[in-house]
């Protein structure tokens, strides 16, 4: 699978299990909420370092963000 379809479904599943909205994720990760929206769309590709403050703001491990189901 592509890694950005993994990101973006992974990403978006675990906001939603904290119940974060793509705002609220986006100003704890401080990113731009459209960015988020690309991201779990699958439009662009997530730096390492986004990806950690990511992971960091949804309180999971940047791994878990990548790895296919």
């Amino acid at each position: 699978m592509d890694i950005r379809k993994v990101v973006a479904r992974n990403l978006r599943r675990a906001r939603r299990s904290v119940g974060f909205s793509q705002e609220v994720l986006a100003e704890r990760a401080k990113v731009d909420r459209s960015y988020v929206s690309r991201i779990e769309t699958a439009k662009v590709s997530v730096g390492i370092d986004t990806l950690a403050n990511l992971a960091r703001a949804l309180g999971v491990r940047p791994i878990d963000l990548l790895q296919e189901p």
